[in-house]
């Protein structure tokens, strides 16, 4: 499977007309694909939220050639599955043959804000599963009455769907939740940062879930999304993550009832600056940042994301397309000869 090199699109800092102004550059300069967050919040006071789905309909607009997807939406709570469905499906029809969905079990900074429920990672995980199962009948065309524990509809019925099958990718943020990613979806999502063997057990974990359903782990995408700043400037790097996603990099945002910007924002005001250099690559070397990248392929993901906090967000891309992803490029192509 070839590598496929993307860019995270970040609604939590930037605007959601001048984001769509970084999606173009992107799409011209040849970065292959782009995952966008779907929060109703952003990680702290000073961000922004704007409603993913009204933006990637502009994006598909925009852009020619870049893949399209979310990264990720949470089909679960302040949104019903259905709903979902029909959104993927409106977005490949604008988009076609480029067009994915990420879903997980969501963040209450987004569900419990939006929707006033928050249960336990137990119940979201069921629920996820039942809005999988939907949301696949509903891909079908077909009118579908499902009785579910969770939701439910009557002869519910998509009249515009793509010709095209969607890709529906699973997050999994450690080990014990990648044997459901294997299960349930046609590929993995997850973050960078942690030690090589968390992403091993994930990996192991998330073939097994696959296999137990008769799917080919191998041929199954693997995403994951990458810290990066391609500068000399350590400090203002650092900067840039701390003021907006500093909340993002605290393990209990995603299983505690932390439920306002505020509150993000206060957790994430305990990470440190060797804690985020360590979760990332802050180099003005491409070199560097062609073996950050090298360090992933060689776990075995297949699609790499690069997110940078760096205010310059279309000089970042712009450099990045010039001197990293060419890089990285010519060496899967070095390591497929060699093979």
């Amino acid at each position: 499977m070839m590598v496929q090199l993307g860019w995270k699109a970040g609604p939590e800092q930037f605007a959601p007309n001048e984001l769509l102004e970084y999606a173009e550059v992107a799409d011209d300069l040849g970065f292959d694909t782009l995952d966008v967050s779907d929060h109703f919040q952003p990680w702290s006071q000073e961000g922004q939220a704007s409603f993913t789905w009204t933006w990637l309909g502009a994006a598909a607009m925009r852009t020619k050639r870049i893949q399209l997807g979310t990264g990720v939406t949470c089909p679960i709570l302040r949104y019903h599955p259905a709903v979902i469905a029909q959104a993927a499906a409106t977005l490949a029809v604008l988009a076609p043959g480029r067009t994915y969905l990420g879903v997980g079990t969501g963040e209450a900074l987004n569900d419990y804000a939006a929707a006033g429920e928050w249960p336990g990672y137990a119940e979201r995980r069921a629920r996820l599963a039942e809005a999988i199962n939907l949301i696949r009948s509903l891909w079908t065309g077909e009118a579908v009455t499902f009785n579910g524990f969770y939701y439910r509809t009557r002869r519910a019925k998509l009249y515009t769907r793509p010709t095209e099958a969607i890709s529906l990718y699973v997050s999994s943020m450690v080990p014990q939740s990648a044997d459901f990613a294997g299960e349930y979806g046609d590929g993995l999502i997850t973050v960078g940062g942690e030690k090589p063997e968390v992403y091993r057990q994930i990996m192991q974990n998330f073939q097994t879930g696959a296999k137990k359903v008769g799917k080919e782990p191998a041929r199954m995408p693997r995403l994951i999304e990458l810290n990066v700043a391609y500068t000399k400037d350590k400090e203002a790097a650092v900067r840039s993550i701390k003021k907006y996603w500093a909340g993002s990099l605290v393990p209990a945002l995603f299983d505690q009832k932390i439920y306002t910007p505020a509150m993000s924002e206060r957790n994430g005001a305990v990470v440190g600056t060797d804690t985020i250099e360590e979760r990332m690559c802050i180099s003005a070397d491409p070199e560097d940042h062609v073996a950050f990248a090298q360090r992933y392929i060689d776990l075995g993901f297949t699609h790499l994301y690069f997110h940078s906090a760096d205010p310059d967000q279309r000089g970042f891309l712009e450099k990045y397309a010039r001197d990293v992803l060419p890089k990285i490029r010519e060496r899967q192509a070095q390591l497929r000869r060699a093979a």
